[in-house]
């Protein structure tokens, strides 16, 4: 544990058993079972973290006593390799709303299941990913594609952005209804994304596919 989180007092499992060295990596985290119900987990585990704030929206609702306004911030956060999260945040100014969002989107964080799913690349490199995937939230439906190497990200700007915190460098993409609600765009490309770690593939598909869940080391990304 580094010197930032000395001054942390887990209150769960999982966060006693990262405090004292028992579990040192995300894909033990997830292996352990454990609900992830503490931000300051992904922060020991994952240091190198970027945020990436979607979008900033007021939120109104009358009171008796009057109209209020609030802010409403979609966020989401990535190590650019293998892992990502979204999650929002609520709150009467800006700043508080982005620190909630981000709380909210290391707690929501996924394992993403990459590979080389394209009958015209086979390069044997997980950089894109596996097989079709689909997602929804509300009228947004998102449909990701493994697209061959080279193709780079052929999606919408929010779309690009939870792509590229996940890790994913090649990807063609399908997107219908209202896609200006950036909160539904981003959380059905989410959604995509975490189903494609719900199919089960046997050890031959996860070669031919080559199939990676999660960070890559430097000769996986070369396919080594």
């Amino acid at each position: 544990m580094t010197d930032e989180h000395d001054d942390w007092n887990p209150k769960t499992k999982l966060g006693r058993m990262v405090k004292e060295g028992k579990i040192k990596t995300m894909k033990e985290m997830f292996a352990s079972g454990l609900p992830l119900m503490e931000y300051e987990v992904v922060d020991a585990l994952l240091p190198d973290t970027v945020e990436e704030v979607l979008d900033i929206n007021i939120v109104q609702r009358m009171h008796k006593s009057g109209r209020r306004v609030r802010f409403r911030a979609t966020i989401a956060v990535g190590n650019n390799n293998g892992y990502v999260g979204i999650g929002k945040g609520t709150a009467k100014e800006v700043g508080p709303a982005i620190r909630k969002g981000i709380k909210d989107a290391k707690l929501n964080i996924i394992e993403v299941r990459r590979g080389c799913g394209s009958w015209e690349c086979g390069c044997g490199s997980p950089h894109s990913i596996p097989f079709k995937t689909k997602g929804a939230t509300g009228s947004v439906r998102v449909a990701l594609l493994p697209a061959p190497q080279g193709i780079g990200l052929a999606a919408g700007g929010i779309s690009k952005k939870i792509l590229t915190l996940a890790g994913v460098k090649d990807i063609w993409s399908q997107t219908r209804g209202q896609t200006q609600t950036t909160l539904n765009t981003a959380s059905a490309t989410f959604e995509a994304i975490k189903n494609t770690s719900t199919m089960k593939v046997n050890k031959e598909q996860i070669k031919s596919c080559a199939i990676v869940a999660g960070e890559l080391k430097t000769r996986e990304v070369q396919g080594e």
